[in-house]
């Protein structure tokens, strides 16, 4: 110990604390960058056992699920109301496996060629040498491809600025298939709507709700579901039989079009409903990985080229296994499914690759956690006896960063922590 004090790496604790925090970020997604979600449960209600054997689609079956709402374009830090798509991402843990669906707020998307989706996206994103965005590299985009027409047209209507993400609808929008128990095969369409009714902002309040809160939507639906108003949405399908696509007057399967609901009704399957908040919103949410490749028996893809284009090229990062990879872990898959229940050594400590594991109080501060420790700590040292663990008289903190602490121990500890005040 140096007269003026510790030195900041004379312990392996100091360390530590800086190796976490040189890593404590992971790549942004590219895109849905910006985005938010909750936990929830969707009840099958309706008997769809004709289209699909899968087990979540079965009569009142309850299945646990994850749901992530972004923006397309935007940065982490973007403001939630800019004009833009909204990212409509669903994770449903079922007794089969987990199944991933991976949609927007519109039925259709700007591209059916998955080449052109990396331009796309790039011409969404900031100038080379400014570093500034462009209008004119999106627009020149969409004027480029006419296929985009279609969801331009939905992006510059009421559905590119939703009011909250509790007031618009989602969509699958790539065709996939349903097998049933007979082997039968049927096409389909995912249809979500918001039993909250549509909701919109106007170009002048989004502008001025982005300029005073840029987590408006974020914010919005974690109140929302604080103050027990769950929002749900009743998920339908169009089912369209397996030799109806070769003769359809148009491509079932061109991510730029829709089916007319005249030809293929609605089928209500059942509702989903966002009940509960996340712990930890860097290793729940942040870190949630979305894949269309993850199915389950009973649920197939389609010819779709886009939705293979994502299976197999793994372009985009909001949910393909490459990337997520990148952003989280080698290990991306072995994610819990369900909310950790280990206690962090470090209860300030959030962030860094890896981190699936939490425990911390959700209005914790750096001056309640110091003095909780010091608390703890001094009891364990003055304690008389001989030395024993700090877990017999503070069973919640039984290792100081993952070491077993004695009494002897703690009360060196308290010392090295007032010294360095």
């Amino acid at each position: 110990m140096a007269p003026t004090g510790r030195s900041c790496f004379t312990t392996c604790i100091s360390w530590s604390r800086w190796c976490h925090f040189n890593r404590e970020k992971v790549p942004e997604r590219q895109p849905h960058a910006k985005g938010a979600g909750a936990f929830g449960i969707l009840k099958t209600t309706e008997d769809v056992s004709r289209y699909t054997k899968a087990a979540l689609f079965q009569r009142d079956c309850s299945t646990e699920m994850l749901a992530r709402f972004s923006t397309v374009a935007g940065e982490a830090g973007s403001p939630d109301t800019w004009r833009d798509v909204r990212g409509f991402s669903l994770k449903f843990y079922t007794e089969q496996g987990n199944y991933d669906l991976v949609g927007n707020n519109t039925p259709v998307f700007f591209v059916r060629d998955p080449m052109k989706f990396p331009h796309f996206i790039r011409s969404q994103k900031r100038l080379p040498d400014s570093g500034l965005r462009d209008h004119h590299m999106q627009w020149d985009f969409w004027t480029s491809n006419p296929e985009t027409a279609h969801q331009v047209a939905y992006l510059m209507g009421e559905r590119g600025l939703p009011r909250t993400w509790r007031h618009m609808n989602g969509y699958g929008s790539h065709t996939y298939m349903w097998i049933n128990a007979a082997g039968e095969r049927f096409w389909i369409k995912y249809h979500f709507h918001s039993n909250q009714g549509m909701a919109s902002f106007s170009n002048a309040e989004a502008a001025a709700v982005a300029g005073q809160d840029t987590d408006f939507h974020r914010r919005d639906l974690f109140e929302a579901i604080a103050r027990g108003e769950h929002p749900s949405w009743t998920l339908s399908v169009q089912a369209m039989p397996y030799e109806d696509a070769r003769s359809y007057r148009i491509n079932p399967f061109d991510l730029t079009k829709t089916w007319s609901h005249k030809d293929y009704p609605l089928i209500k399957v059942g509702t989903i409903t966002l009940n509960r908040n996340p712990e930890s919103f860097f290793a729940q949410i942040e870190q949630a990985a979305f894949s269309p490749g993850n199915t389950v028996p009973g649920i197939g893809l389609s010819p779709d080229k886009m939705l293979l284009g994502r299976v197999f090229a793994l372009v985009r990062i909001e949910s393909e296994l490459a990337a997520a990879k990148k952003r989280a872990t080698e290990e991306f898959h072995a994610v819990p499914r369900r909310p950790a229940t280990y206690r962090s050594p470090s209860p300030v400590a959030r962030g860094s690759t890896g981190r699936f594991r939490f425990a911390f109080s959700l209005h914790s501060t750096w001056l309640q956690t110091r003095i909780n420790a010091m608390k703890w700590l001094t009891q364990a040292s003055s304690d008389c006896g001989k030395p024993k663990n700090v877990s017999d008289v503070a069973p919640q903190r039984s290792t100081y960063y993952g070491l077993p602490v004695t009494t002897q121990a703690a009360g060196l500890i308290v010392r090295v922590i007032l010294s360095s005040s």
